[in-house]
């Protein structure tokens, strides 16, 4: 078997990628950021990038802190937490007005990794939001006061926060948006992934216009690629054409470790950090660091070779 068999070039990328990231430390950002993974179509990958993406900053040395904001739990089940009904989560944050620090747990896999669960209970907040005041800014300001505290606090100061949405636009992600800063969007490499896209943008535009003027676009990563397709190929170009500066990179392919690994109630950064999954989500992770967020998302200047390459083989 030569080297340029796909198998082959899968294994060195991987071989690679472990040499370059292994025990690698990534750099702290200036101030907290606060990024909101959303996409209102299910199944492209948001709690999966949330999680994953979040567990790779926390074990390069950074703290980190998931919020789940969607009723369904799963990032909460990823991360090891507990999120039964009844557990302080972000239900009584969001709508009794409960401090943020009295729901946040730590990830038992990774010491610095912290997460704000999400109950069933928080199926009903969109109603229950309906009539409560300032019901768009309610989490922005609850997470405001609990940075705050850890800033002051001997555990230090969180270096990211990211934002976990349910896959509709309604008032939990309204909320969402509201509290962050940035906004990562996963696109899955299908066509259904690319028409929902424009209704997102409209949707960060208006929330821009009316909510928060700082909210914008800073990543896009692709996922669930699976280069021997010209579907994905092509999805991949598309999205690479029309945001040249937000789109990272790194691509993640389809994976049976990452889908395994929440059954086992870990990220697969912890379940199978040799993976090749693994390995992209570290990468992507490494990706946002080294990404300054005063410039919108532009890619720093390191060569995409590695990415085509990635793309050929996969």
């Amino acid at each position: 078997m030569d080297d340029d068999t796909p198998l082959a070039a899968q294994l060195a990328m991987d071989a690679r990628r472990r040499i370059e990231l292994h025990g690698r430390r990534f750099a702290r950002p200036p101030q907290t950021r606060i990024m909101t993974v959303a996409n209102q179509k299910g199944g492209v990958g948001k709690t999966t990038t949330t999680v994953n993406v979040a567990a790779g900053l926390a074990m390069a040395g950074l703290n980190v802190l998931v919020i789940d904001n969607d009723p369904q739990g799963n990032a909460s089940t990823a991360l090891g937490v507990e999120h039964r009904s009844g557990t302080p989560s972000v239900y009584e944050v969001l709508v009794e007005g409960a401090p943020m620090s009295e729901s946040v747990q730590q990830c038992p896999d990774i010491p610095t990794l912290w997460c704000v669960p999400a109950t069933i209970d928080l199926s009903g907040a969109e109603i229950e939001l309906v009539s409560l005041v300032s019901r768009e800014t309610r989490l922005r300001r609850a997470l405001d006061v609990y940075l705050q505290e850890r800033e002051a606090s001997p555990e230090g100061r969180i270096d990211y926060v990211l934002v976990d949405c349910p896959p509709s636009l309604g008032l939990l992600t309204v909320n969402a948006f509201v509290t962050g800063r940035e906004v990562l969007i996963p696109i899955q490499c299908e066509y259904y992934a690319l028409e929902g896209l424009s209704q997102l943008l409209k949707t960060i535009d208006m929330i821009k216009a009316h909510l928060n003027p700082t909210l914008h676009v800073s990543t896009i990563l692709l996922t669930m690629y699976d280069g021997r397709t010209n579907l994905a190929q092509q999805v991949a170009q598309e999205v690479r054409t029309h945001f040249p500066e937000q789109t990272l990179r790194t691509t993640v392919p389809r994976s049976v470790r990452i889908s395994e690994a929440p059954s086992h109630g870990q990220t697969v950064m912890t379940y199978d950090p040799g993976s090749t999954g693994a390995l992209a989500y570290l990468e992507a992770a490494r990706e946002v660091t080294e990404r300054d967020p005063a410039l919108r998302g532009a890619p720093s200047q390191t060569t995409t070779a590695t990415n085509e390459q990635q793309g050929e083989t996969r």
